[in-house]
């Protein structure tokens, strides 16, 4: 299994290459400093344009908002936005993403469904007066290396994922982009913002910004009453906020990236780096764990 995704990933890396062109590869890239931070928010939830939105503005941040239709988007504007709304961040020069019409989970059984899911979104942003989406967010953070090739089709330029496989769901954590290392469809979530989080957790996750590596944060509603369980509140995520701004952390939305990355390139095995990192957090843990032992 692991050389046949070798050899695909090996043939989806130059095809990324070819369909991008020389130009992206010439484009001088600005050097990644410390203390940048992607800022993302998941699922079209209210609270994204109610409360994010002011508070973002004020702080001149930029970030990513992932647009899926699924849930109870369709009918429940209480907790979702209206396209209207979804514009209106598009107007305030946020980045509209692309989370799949229905929230679908990507695995090997639903890749083949992953085009028509994509070309949803895009078209309800054109009727909606925005670009088509470049950046994309995993749905439920699952993904699978089948459907890499979809989205570069579907012109998705950098794709976010959770902190998984590398570190457990429930704990919220992650690890910070590598670019280079890291495939751009791949991108790993540093911070996954959860009820229980404090500015300590904020902390942790922004602190891996440093010596090339990029620190992308996942929120979800803020607050969240659909999904209690990512649930983020108001004045928590004003806290983080504050902080951030406080502490001079440059806050960037996902297409961003392209000032510093160049997306053409991607590592030939897109799960080399995930494997690395797990044999390094195992490890450390086995260490810590024998370190512990009277």
């Amino acid at each position: 299994m692991r050389s046949f995704l070798r050899r695909f990933a090996g043939f989806f890396a130059v095809s990324v290459l070819v369909s991008v062109g020389f130009s992206s590869r010439a484009r001088a890239l600005e050097p990644v400093p410390d203390k940048l931070v992607v800022l993302t928010f998941d699922d079209s939830v209210a609270s994204h344009h109610s409360v994010a939105r002011p508070v973002l503005k004020r702080y001149g941040f930029g970030a990513t908002f992932f647009i899926t239709e699924g849930f109870s988007f369709r009918t429940n504007k209480q907790d979702y936005m209206t396209w209207s709304q979804i514009a209106e961040l598009h107007q305030d020069g946020f980045e509209i993403g692309n989370h799949t019409r229905d929230h679908l989970a990507i695995t090997a059984a639903t890749a083949s469904k992953l085009a028509e899911q994509l070309e949803a979104i895009d078209a309800s942003c054109r009727e909606s007066g925005i670009p088509r989406p470049v950046s994309f967010a995993w749905p439920g953070n699952a993904f699978h290396v089948s459907a890499l090739p979809g989205l570069q089709q579907s012109g998705i330029r950098f794709a976010r994922r959770g902190g998984e496989p590398e570190v457990p769901y429930e704990k919220g954590g992650g690890s910070a982009y590598e670019p280079g290392r890291d495939h751009p469809l791949l991108v790993p979530t540093a911070g996954d913002a959860r009820p229980d989080w404090t500015l300590e957790n904020l902390k942790r996750a922004a602190a891996m910004a440093k010596d090339g590596r990029i620190a992308v944060l996942q929120f979800h509603g803020v607050p969240d009453r659909d999904h209690p369980w990512v649930n983020t509140p108001r004045e928590r995520f004003e806290e983080y906020m504050a902080w951030l701004h406080a502490e001079g952390y440059k806050v960037i939305a996902m297409r961003d990236l392209s000032r510093y990355v160049d997306p053409a390139k991607a590592p030939t095995d897109p799960l080399e780096t995930i494997e690395r990192r797990k044999r390094e957090i195992a490890e450390k843990a086995e260490k810590a764990g024998a370190e512990a032992k009277p």
